[in-house]
């Protein structure tokens, strides 16, 4: 009888968590549809560093996309990486989402260039650095497997992404998010 509560109790944990995840990339997508049909005007509410309006951004540019490729981009990885972080629970999701979106955010807003910042990426790369992280500071077999895993999967990705080869792409968000990732999960390390 234990056991079947158990498997419930996993099984409904699993469903949720999943919800969750799709949730937040059904959400990614409708708002870039919204966004599409409104000619992407949106956008003004992303990141503009050191503007008074731009602190608006922090919280809503993950949320915001340059166009569906952008999105589409974004969407797997963040499935992916964000789905590794989820298994750990649905509180410590929200609480390292939380966490690299302001991080990344506040610092994006701060040293970034003078341009408008949107989408998922830097959110991405917090979430790559936090499970990599992950790996050295908590230094379980399982969470070191997941840290070789996602090296292996997006590593290469996310050095080119932290190099800045085009005036469209955001590398200090990405810079940022790594960093606050890392950040996020040296803070979370085990005692």
């Amino acid at each position: 009888m234990e056991t079947d509560n158990a498997k419930k109790a996993l099984n409904n944990q699993i469903k949720t968590s999943i919800g969750c995840i799709f949730g937040f990339a059904l959400m990614i997508w409708a708002i870039e549809l919204v966004n599409m049909f409104m000619g992407h005007q949106l956008n003004r509410f992303g990141i503009l560093p050191r503007t008074f309006t731009g602190l608006i951004g922090i919280p809503l540019s993950p949320f915001l996309h340059g166009g569906i490729w952008h999105t589409l981009m974004n969407t797997v990885p963040f499935v992916v990486l964000g789905g590794l972080i989820i298994t750990r629970g649905i509180g410590e999701f929200l609480e390292v989402s939380l966490f690299i979106i302001l991080a990344a955010g506040g610092c994006l807003w701060l040293f970034g260039r003078a341009s408008y910042h949107v989408g998922a990426s830097g959110l991405i790369f917090g979430y790559f650095g936090f499970i990599v992280a992950r790996g050295f500071f908590d230094k379980s077999i399982s969470s070191i497997i997941v840290a070789f895993i996602t090296l292996f999967l997006y590593g290469g990705v996310i050095l080119w992404g932290l190099i800045p080869i085009s005036p469209y792409i955001s590398w200090e968000g990405h810079l940022f998010g790594l960093i606050a990732g890392v950040l996020g999960s040296w803070l979370a390390k085990p005692e």
